[in-house]
């Protein structure tokens, strides 16, 4: 999470937020959120857990990669509970 934020600083292009999960029951539960932390980037790439500093910027940069993110998109919705 500390990265993300990192990120956030040193980029104009990313956003990091921070969300106590027992004070917005409603993130939870749109987000699935099983482990924290839990990362999501552009709604449909999830990182959970502690994760190593170079394997998160390696997922990261996945977001380049349009058809890589279609899919995930796809099945990011598909998992989606359905009032969200």
């Amino acid at each position: 999470m500390l990265l993300a934020h990192k990120l956030a600083l040193a980029n104009d292009m990313i956003r990091s937020d921070m969300v106590e999960c027992m004070e917005f029951p409603h993130l939870v539960n749109r987000y699935m959120v099983s482990a924290v932390p839990l990362i999501v980037i552009n709604e449909v790439l999830r990182i959970e857990g502690a994760y190593p500093e170079e394997a998160f910027v390696e997922r990261l940069m996945t977001v380049n990669d349009p058809s890589a993110m279609a899919q995930r998109k796809w099945i990011w919705e598909s998992h989606l509970p359905k009032n969200s």
